[in-house]
C-alpha cells in the first residue's frame, strides 16, 4: 500500500488519511533528539502497516536530518527491535 504520509513539522508530527481515517505518530524534538511518543491508527483502518509505515517514515527523517531517536511510545519501540537497520539511531 502507497501511503501520502505528510511530515508536518511545525506540529512534530507525521500523518496521513485512510479510507477517511486520520492516522498519525507524534514526537517531540529537543536538541537534535526526536521522541516518538504517539503512534496512532483507528481500529477501522488497523492492520494494514499504517504504524509501520509512520515509524519507517519517522525515522529515515530523523536519518536524513541527524537527529537521534528516543522511542517513547512502545509501538515504535518494538518496531525498532524488529528492525536493527536503525539501530544507529537509538539516543
Amino acid at each position: 500500500m502507497a501511503l501520502d504520509i505528510r511530515h508536518l513539522a511545525a506540529a512534530h508530527r507525521f500523518e496521513t488519511t485512510v479510507d477517511g481515517f486520520l492516522c498519525e505518530l507524534d514526537y517531540s524534538l529537543h536538541a537534535g533528539v526526536m521522541t516518538m511518543t504517539h503512534t496512532g491508527v483507528p481500529d477501522e483502518v488497523g492492520g494494514r502497516g499504517i504504524a509501520s509505515e509512520l515509524v519507517r517514515t519517522a525515522l529515515e527523517t530523523a536519518r536524513r536530518e541527524g537527529w537521534k531517536v528516543i522511542p517513547a511510545c512502545s509501538y515504535a519501540r518494538a518496531w525498532m527491535e524488529r528492525h536493527p537497520e536503525f539501530a544507529d539511531l537509538r539516543a
